[in-house]
């Protein structure tokens, strides 16, 4: 019998493996971003009152991270068939945070960029809202399995229509960017509030910027924010104020500044709106008719009682404070302020830099109250130094054993 020799194939089988290993992973890397593009334009579909879309996902598998490219979702109203745009994005960068990651905790980072966000006014319910909204989030958190620790919005856009008032409404806030840092805790800072929120935007010429420390696992608010809002002009919102005033604006522009603390359900703050240079009435007006001439007087002749000679501000200032649930504002305050602003002194277009987490808990001493609110305090004032004596009394009594 003649002897047969088996000829073997010339790769070992250890290698062998390895290549079988790779050219698995090589499929499923190509194979991955289609069926995780399948599954989000699916989820998108599926969302009740909504239309979404996504155009494509990139794999970037080296530093643990994905791109969803141009994605959309508008509101969708199945009576006429009509889409109606609500939020969209250029690109979403979903990734590990290596600066976290290297400390220990494993968490994610998502950057946006181009994001726009409009709210149309339509007669919908607060219910049906809520339940769609909630929908959404589920989708993001199924693109997004990791708690997101540091979030960052480029260039975006917040946008408000109205189509049921004439003339229609249609303002914006541009130029949008927002970072969020620690939301997670990751850096294991031991500080009350460990978490950052920085902010800016233009509108309509003027400058928003906002500065937030917080607690965001705090089982209750826990957050110290300031924002100064500057030098919007008034006449690129005309729209808004002949639709909901009756009032166009020829010249003037508007300011806001803000600071609010909160902790252990409670909060103070006070916001101050400041408008400069403002004039209601004038030449352009001439063709309005009888009625809106009448209401514009009205309006420009208070703003010019009411404002700084000098400085040609109208201004006041609102504080407010109490339990989350149960917020008070003392509008009393607020129409001495605008005396004051007016006949004293003008209030300046700053940050007066008076609230923060130790204030929430600080009362406002009587003796710092002014004559007019000692005069005018009424009853609710009265009632309220008395539920304070009550309070120190018991407290002595407690003391004394």
């Amino acid at each position: 019998m003649a002897n047969t020799t088996h000829k073997r194939s010339g790769i070992p089988r250890p290698l062998r493996i390895v290549v079988i290993v790779i050219a698995v992973l090589v499929v499923i890397r190509v194979a991955l971003p289609y069926a995780m593009l399948s599954y989000a334009n699916r989820s998108l579909s599926q969302l009740e009152g909504y239309r979404g879309h996504i155009d494509d996902i990139d794999l970037a598998v080296i530093r643990g991270a994905y791109t969803i490219d141009n994605i959309y979702v508008n509101e969708y109203d199945s009576a006429n068939g009509k889409e109606t745009p609500f939020l969209a994005a250029s690109s979403i960068d979903l990734a590990i945070e290596w600066a976290a990651l290297f400390k220990g905790s494993v968490v994610g980072q998502v950057v946006v960029r181009e994001p726009m966000v409009r709210f149309t006014k339509e007669v919908v319910e607060p219910e049906e809202v809520q339940k769609d909204s909630t929908d959404f989030r589920k989708v993001l958190e199924d693109l997004m399995p990791l708690k997101i620790n540091r979030l960052e919005f480029i260039d975006g856009r917040l946008q408000y229509v109205d189509n049921t008032v004439k003339p229609v409404v249609n303002i914006s806030m541009t130029d949008v960017d927002v970072v969020a840092h620690n939301l997670r805790n990751s850096y294991e800072v031991s500080e009350t509030l460990p978490a950052r929120i920085e902010a800016q935007a233009t509108i309509y010429d003027g400058r928003l910027v906002m500065e937030m420390d917080l607690n965001p696992l705090a089982d209750v608010p826990t957050f110290d924010m300031n924002a100064e809002w500057k030098n919007t002009n008034l006449v690129k919102l005309n729209d808004f104020f002949q639709a909901y005033a009756k009032i166009d604006v020829n010249k003037g522009s508007f300011g806001l500044y803000t600071e609010v603390a909160a902790k252990e359900g409670r909060f103070a703050g006070y916001v101050k709106p400041l408008v400069q240079d403002i004039d209601v009435l004038g030449r352009e007006d001439r063709d309005d008719n009888i009625l809106g001439k009448a209401w514009e007087g009205v309006a420009g002749t208070v703003t010019e009682i009411f404002e700084n000679q000098s400085e040609e501000t109208f201004a006041t200032k609102i504080p407010f404070e109490g339990d989350i649930d149960n917020p008070r504002a003392n509008m009393f305050f607020a129409v001495l302020q605008i005396m004051e602003n007016a006949f004293i002194n003008a209030l300046q277009p700053t940050i007066d830099r008076e609230i923060n987490l130790a204030a929430v808990d600080e009362k406002e001493p009587k003796d710092k109250k002014n004559i007019v609110e000692k005069i005018f305090g009424g009853k609710d004032d009265e009632k309220e130094t008395a539920r304070d004596d009550d309070k120190k009394e018991k407290e002595r009594k407690k003391q004394r054993g």
